[in-house]
């Protein structure tokens, strides 16, 4: 996945097709035919604007610095029945996950860019004119006019990503799902030791043998997250599209007590379910992170046996030493499979 310091997940686009190229008048002569007749050719088509979703984009930057794109011009046609060539069209790569709106349709949702390689053509570019030549007739021998290129059609686009990941990493500010992802895959995102300082998606490919599976992580949530709380309303979206959810509680520093830590798991779980009620039921891994700072490790006994009656599966990690993280990855592609057999079985 290719990665950027500034994430843009939203973007307001106007698309132009061209317009055709207009048909000719045209008279044929030539030395010893005074009566060649019409001979104008026929506008050119003009350019399309096409969609494709590509893997190796991850936001879209482009989008923003280029809000309004242009198909190019059919051609006039020509004298001797030359044809107008057809107008440059246009590919528009836009990264996987992206959903295209057009407000002025209804249902106003045009394509959902789900997988690699899908195009949609979002602007036609219109038809060329018909030259003189395509209205002569046996009783219209010499028609003297032609026929206008058609517009090509316009359209204000809303273009929205919603992120694609095998896991979604959600939790608190500093539960420590920055440094988690980085140590499970090559991605870099920004840490330091103190809340928020994700403040866009990052998104990491992690191996485990000959596994390869994306990890995402979401910007810290916090209370009110639902109703737009430290843009909460924006990182929440790229949550529905995660397969499974791994949900990190930061059981070293801050919150020490029992009730702490369960309140802090209950805290996110609110707000997950009252952005989206699916996301409460999605296949989910609950992990007590930061168990290096942990002096008495077995006043998280309680913490783990409470979440394991709730039928959560619970692995307890150090994102900065390491402790963990393979039994973590390795219950990461079970989870994965299940819910991969799950969503075949339906």
């Amino acid at each position: 996945m290719k990665q950027t310091d500034t994430f843009i997940d939203e973007v307001v686009v106007r698309v132009f097709g061209g317009d055709g190229g207009d048909g000719a008048v045209s008279m044929r002569r030539e030395k010893f035919v005074p009566r060649g007749g019409p001979d104008g050719g026929d506008g050119g088509r003009g350019g399309h604007i096409t969609l494709r979703a590509d893997r190796n984009l991850a936001t879209l930057m482009e989008q923003r610095m280029k809000r309004v794109l242009r198909a190019g011009d059919g051609v006039p046609g020509g004298g001797k029945r030359k044809d107008g060539k057809n107008g440059a069209s246009i590919e528009v790569r836009l990264p996987v996950g992206t959903l295209v709106y057009d407000d002025e349709v209804d249902p106003p949702l045009l394509v959902d860019l789900c997988e690699d390689g899908a195009t949609f053509r979002v602007a036609h570019g219109g038809r060329g004119g018909r030259g003189n030549a395509q209205f002569a007739t046996p009783t219209r021998q010499t028609p003297d006019f032609s026929e206008r290129g058609q517009p090509g059609q316009i359209r204000v686009l809303r273009l929205s990503l919603k992120l694609l990941a095998d896991v979604g990493l959600v939790g608190y500010p500093n539960a420590g799902k920055s440094t988690l992802l980085a140590s499970v895959s090559r991605a870099r995102p920004r840490i330091a030791a103190y809340a928020f300082t994700t403040l866009i998606p990052n998104l990491g490919v992690a191996e485990v043998d000959d596994r390869r599976f994306v990890v995402a992580d979401i910007p810290g949530l916090i209370e009110g997250a639902s109703k737009g709380a430290g843009l909460g309303d924006r990182f929440l979206r790229h949550i529905e599209r995660t397969r499974v959810l791994v949900h990190l509680i930061d059981a070293g520093t801050g919150l020490m007590e029992e009730r702490d830590l369960i309140e802090a798991y209950e805290s996110i779980r609110k707000e997950l379910g009252a952005y989206e009620k699916s996301l409460l039921t999605r296949r989910e891994i609950v992990v007590l992170n930061k168990v290096d700072l942990v002096s008495d490790r077995e006043q998280l006994d309680a913490v783990e046996r409470e979440l394991r009656e709730r039928g959560r599966e619970v692995h307890r990690i150090s994102g900065t030493t390491g402790e963990g993280i393979d039994a973590l990855l390795r219950a990461m592609v079970t989870a994965i499979d299940a819910e991969t057999s799950a969503e075949e079985s339906t």
